[in-house]
């Protein structure tokens, strides 16, 4: 009897040891399980996960319960599985009154929302980029310029030159920005809805102090200007008679939470090199309705999806861990401008210089089911890693197909990338921003109802692989040579010995 237990034991040792990377996958990401993560995150009741907001702070409860349940170990600077993100709620200016060449403005956006009292005369500066202020004085002057730039011309690229400007504005000694935007009625309603509403920003600096920026930044406002008849006209005027009285804005504290938890490596060498896996669960709250009179912007694609990701490689790597530890950042505060992740790389748990990869996961939707779409993917030396998985679950993993959305710089992890450390976003599979994924994307019919479930498990699987190729392999991944993050990683890693 003694020989035959003896043998079963000998026997079932085998088998675990024999048990491949793929089975491993397979036994902890089941379709049930997904579907309750999305199901319950993208539930009414938690009415849009807006950032700061009740229902957010339930679904932080869930998640960090998940990891409990999984046995991932707590922040280890807390011991429990948050980070309070100390966030302040700025609702803008309540009395507002603009005039611009004698014509009163009733269709206006802040920007940048500090208080003005100024009646005189504007300059005209054609895009407020540096060429621009070449050879002018604009110290304590308005100046009037066309949103975005001669190779930007849609709202999103002009709010993404909105720092720039700002910084050249600032040089320049400018006291106010009025920027002219064409936009059509849809896109001008998402504005007005966005940024004439209360705003969240990070509470504190880098190093601990209240962040000021409000009482630094000259006003910055948005004015509709469609087929830029305003432009046109102001364009070839020295000087514009205007009028600006903005008043004081408000402000209250806020905290959130970033969710936090680490399973440690098996590795006696590799155990202190860490992989974050990382997704924002936050979404959008409640908005505009849609044709059926649906307010309830429920956010099951973005970041439901995402969020589950993470989900499934906890559970995973705690059962099953890798050579590598793993850290788990779940973000709030994503859509309110990347606030969570933000605040955490300005304040770690961990030392970035420990973190050799970030592995984020976020979400506008998909149109291609047999992809996997990884923002990211061609610039780093993880990429046979992530393609090599894909393949084992029937996907293929593609680079971005939409450089020209920018989304390698939307999504939490830019600001790892920033601080130097590799981080693509692994997304669900799309050949073009437009359809499918736009068709859901920050509307209210982004529900738990509407996902292909089956390729969804794909996609999980993928994922979760790609983690453990990462996680397992003795070549510690860095950014391709050449990549524009590439010295801020020699900057970040210099002090770290480099592992054969």
């Amino acid at each position: 009897m003694k020989q035959f237990l003896l043998l079963m034991a000998l026997f079932g040792a085998f088998t675990l040891s024999a048990q491949s990377e793929k089975d491993k996958v397979i036994e902890t990401v089941s379709k049930s399980d997904i579907e309750g993560h999305i199901y319950f995150l993208a539930d009414d009741v938690l009415k849009g996960r807006a950032t700061g907001s009740p229902e957010l702070k339930i679904a932080a409860s869930y998640l960090a319960n998940r990891f409990r349940s999984y046995g991932v170990k707590p922040n280890p600077k807390t011991g429990t599985y948050y980070q309070d993100v100390e966030l302040k709620r700025v609702s803008p200016p309540s009395k507002v009154s603009i005039e611009i060449n004698n014509n009163k403005i009733d269709n206006y956006a802040f920007i940048f929302p500090s208080p003005i009292e100024n009646t005189g005369d504007a300059i005209y500066l054609n895009y407020g980029l540096e060429e621009d202020y070449s050879g002018k004085n604009m110290q304590g002057k308005v100046v009037v310029i066309k949103a975005g730039g001669p190779e930007a011309k849609d709202a999103r690229a002009a709010f993404r030159l909105r720092s720039k400007k700002q910084k050249l504005a600032k040089d320049n000694g400018v006291l106010a920005i009025v920027e002219l935007l064409n936009a059509d009625d849809n896109i001008w309603g998402f504005i007005q809805h966005n940024f004439n509403e209360p705003q969240l920003m990070v509470a504190k600096d880098e190093d601990g102090k209240d962040n000021k920026d409000y009482d630094k930044q000259a006003p910055h406002i948005w004015v509709l200007d469609k087929e830029h008849a305003m432009a046109n006209t102001l364009q070839g005027a020295s000087t514009i008679p205007i009028k600006m009285s903005v008043n004081e804005k408000q402000e209250e504290p806020v905290i959130s939470q970033n969710i936090i938890g680490v399973v440690e490596g098996t590795d006696p060498n590799l155990k202190d090199e860490y992989i974050i896996y990382s997704a924002h669960y936050d979404h959008v709250g409640i908005g505009t309705p849609d044709e059926t009179g649906d307010t309830i912007y429920n956010g099951a694609r973005d970041n439901a999806v995402g969020t589950t990701t993470v989900l499934s490689m906890a559970e995973n790597l705690a059962k099953y861990p890798t050579k590598r530890s793993a850290l788990f950042i779940l973000f709030t505060g994503e859509e309110k401008g990347l606030l969570g992740s933000e605040f955490y790389v300005e304040n770690p748990v961990l030392p970035l210089k420990q973190m050799v990869y970030c592995f984020n996961s976020d979400n506008g939707g998909y149109n291609d089911t047999s992809l996997a779409t990884i923002v990211g993917l061609t610039r780093t030396t993880a990429q046979k890693n992530i393609e090599s998985a894909a393949s084992v679950f029937g996907l293929t993993a593609i680079e971005d197909p939409a450089k020209e959305q920018g989304l390698f710089d939307r999504s939490d992890n830019v600001n790892f990338a920033k601080k130097g450390i590799p981080a693509p976003t692994f997304s669900m599979g799309f050949t073009a921003f437009n359809g499918d994924v736009t068709k859901y994307y920050h509307r209210p019919g982004d529900e738990a109802n509407t996902l292909d479930y089956d390729y969804l498990l794909k996609f999980f699987r993928a994922y979760v692989l790609s983690g453990r190729n990462i996680g397992n392999d003795v070549a510690t991944p860095t950014w391709v040579s050449g990549d524009k993050y590439e010295e801020a990683s020699k900057a970040l890693y210099k002090n770290t010995p480099i592992k054969d």
